[in-house]
């Protein structure tokens, strides 16, 4: 193995629905597990603290479901929150997580976090639109959530590595995905709500959308992975009938039956590095991989598209990374 060989770990777990401390004590079970297994860096799906709010696709509104996830939802300071960098600290392991972010005046956010294997948070971050029904539930994102990539040191060896992340559709977005290469990630951790398969093609008539599929998902990360030339690391939830039952949402577009974990790595040129977890897409585990993180630099000789193979004479991006707040207090020589 190369002398830069990152241990990864993939989790495909369901959260504790709806419960806050439930599903933190299981994030650092998991991260001890992950650990234990020699990982240097663990993975965890979209809103995985307290789980993806399945019923908005199953009905308009639900204001007491509303209610209970909002009082289940982690603030990004609090004793939860610690509790996680600490695990992270004592176990020496990168941890990127996905939860639902509450603020002091209770609006949510679909929030991501790296934190450092010294339990340190290295990043924050909100997605910058939430996806069509998502939107009965959370806010947007700023311009400091277009920082998506962090240096994560793992000493040693492998030393500092360029982690990046993004939440379930904003893998559609192409401007979004051209900042994120931009900032040279290594890995990339592409966070997703519990997806079932699309079933058999061609599938003329299915009323589904093949892009809210496992399927169309895998699709999109894989896009990503040859695009960045960058190491994806696709977590998904399970959903049992435990997530069903709780959301009620068996008539809804998503959250109809058992499945959604699909847990995978794959490589930088677009190519799948690991098999599924044996039990399928209800199956609880975690799935390793060893990264040789030279691998990139083959596929970078081919392609660097915020590089060699760019053209910014002719088409180029521009980005406003600062936050907009609500209240903006004037300058004294304005007033």
């Amino acid at each position: 193995m190369s002398s830069r060989t990152l241990r990864v770990a993939v989790t495909q777990a369901e959260p504790e629905w709806l419960d806050l401390q439930g599903t933190v004590d299981k994030t650092i079970r998991l991260i001890e597990d992950a650990a234990s297994n020699g990982a240097k860096l663990i993975t965890f799906p979209e809103v995985w603290i307290p789980g993806y709010p399945g019923w908005i696709w199953a009905r308009l509104v639900d204001p007491a479901m509303g209610a209970r996830y909002i009082q289940n939802s982690m603030s990004a300071t609090g004793p939860e929150m610690q509790a996680i960098q600490k695990a992270a600290q004592q176990h020496s392991i990168a941890v990127v997580l996905g939860f639902s972010e509450r603020t002091s005046s209770n609006s949510l956010y679909i929030s991501q976090t790296i934190i450092s294997p010294g339990g340190e948070i290295l990043l924050k971050r909100r997605k910058i639109k939430p996806t069509h029904m998502e939107r009965t539930v959370y806010g947007d994102g700023s311009g400091s959530d277009l920082t998506n990539v962090v240096d994560v040191d793992f000493g040693g060896s492998v030393g500092s590595v360029k982690i990046g992340t993004l939440a379930c559709w904003e893998h559609t977005q192409p401007l979004l995905k051209y900042n994120t290469y931009s900032q040279e990630e290594v890995v990339h951790v592409a966070m997703w709500p519990p997806l079932n398969s699309f079933g058999a093609q061609p599938a003329p008539e299915n009323p589904a959308l093949f892009s809210m599929s496992h399927d169309g998902a895998y699709a999109l990360s894989t896009t990503h992975a040859i695009e960045g030339g960058t190491f994806v690391l696709y977590t998904t939830a399970v959903c049992t009938e435990k997530g069903i039952d709780t959301f009620d949402s068996k008539e809804g577009l998503i959250f109809r039956e058992p499945g959604g974990g699909h847990a995978a790595v794959i490589g930088p040129d677009g190519r799948r590095l690991t098999k599924d977890l044996e039990g399928g897409p209800t199956k609880e585990g975690i799935l390793y991989a060893d990264l040789d993180l030279d691998k990139g630099l083959g596929v970078k000789g081919f392609m660097d598209v915020v590089g060699h193979y760019s053209r910014p004479d002719l088409l180029w991006l521009g980005v406003d990374r600062h936050e907009k707040k609500c209240v903006v207090e004037r300058p004294r020589e304005q007033q």
